[in-house]
């Protein structure tokens, strides 16, 4: 039981039974409810403190001489007085305990008290209705200010999860655009490689023809003298009157398995190849692997026909080819 507790009870004008008595029955919880407890029980009667135990028989004969002594002095009495209270020398206040006393000075800072013959006066009914009103709203004021720290105290954590929950949503954006950002740059990187890829692919195909032609050029300066001899020999026994004329270009049909035609010219020194080539890059029809031939003379054009220039085949001034599918599917 707390000694600081009993002395603001009795400072506020309940007697130390009854501020005993509160404490212990609210458990010692503090002075608040104990307060409580008073106002609810300020009807109760006070608990009457224990008779003296009496004193042994053989100890009152003892003193029966010793107070024969004292009438036979001729009735002198002492006349000493008895300290009814303590007495605070500062500010006048008179205390009927020392917890009291303790608690006066912790709470004013007043170190100064003497023993006083004054009785402490107790309370009358209008001053114990004064205090117990001036008990009653301090009661008042501290569960008011309790409702209102709790309310600042559920306002703070309201505003502590919403800004909690604006920061876990601002992290989850700011991740989404990183994301997104990393998705935009991958794609744009796959964009990037399919570009060089197709350039590459042009490449290639320009460095074929190229190869193919500067193929063909050397092909012509090593055409065996004899070839050109039989060629000027049966042309000039076919047409002795008419001079065969030189083509540098041709023009050529050439006809797709879906019926569509492609019209292209060519140089007359240009191999088999290039037409090809011309052909795989602007068919139209279903793809898959695929012969040339013609049908006036009918031929199918082997292997090592494409390495041949067109003029050598016969291809000029202009000739119609035609597209025929092999047996091999894509």
């Amino acid at each position: 039981m707390s000694s600081a507790d009993i002395a603001m009870l009795v400072d506020m004008g309940f007697s130390m039974s009854k501020a005993e008595k509160a404490l212990e029955i609210t458990g010692n919880n503090g002075v608040e409810p104990a307060m409580e407890w008073l106002l609810a029980h300020s009807d109760d009667t006070e608990p009457s403190p224990e008779p003296p135990v009496a004193e042994s028989a053989p100890a009152s004969v003892a003193d029966t001489p010793a107070q024969d002594s004292v009438a036979s002095t001729g009735g002198q009495v002492s006349t000493t007085e008895v300290a009814k209270s303590m007495k605070c020398d500062v500010c006048g206040k008179l205390f009927n305990s020392s917890l009291a006393v303790e608690f006066h000075a912790t709470k004013s800072g007043h170190d100064r008290f003497s023993e006083s013959t004054e009785e402490k006066k107790p309370l009358t009914e209008e001053e114990k209705k004064e205090q117990l009103k001036l008990l009653d709203e301090k009661l008042r004021q501290k569960r008011k200010e309790r409702e209102e720290q709790s309310k600042k105290e559920a306002f703070e954590r309201e505003r502590n999860r919403i800004k909690s929950g604006k920061e876990m949503s601002e992290a989850r954006k700011k991740l989404e655009e990183l994301e997104m950002k990393k998705l935009l740059e991958q794609r744009k990187r796959e964009k990037e490689e399919e570009k060089l890829a197709r350039q590459r692919v042009k490449a290639q195909i320009e460095a074929d023809k190229a190869a193919r032609r500067a193929k063909a050029a050397a092909d012509n300066s090593q055409i065996p003298n004899s070839v050109s001899t039989l060629s000027s020999l049966s042309s000039s026994s076919s047409t002795s009157s008419h001079h065969r004329k030189d083509y540098s270009e041709t023009k050529l049909q050439i006809r797709l398995t879906n019926g569509r035609t492609l019209t292209q010219s060519f140089g007359s020194k240009e191999q088999l190849s290039a037409v090809r080539l011309f052909v795989e890059m602007n068919r139209t029809d279903d793809c898959g692997p695929f012969n040339l031939m013609t049908n006036f003379p009918k031929k199918v054009f082997t292997e090592e026909d494409y390495d041949v220039p067109l003029d050598v085949l016969g291809l000029v001034p202009s000739a119609v080819i035609i597209v025929q599918k092999k047996t091999a599917l894509c």
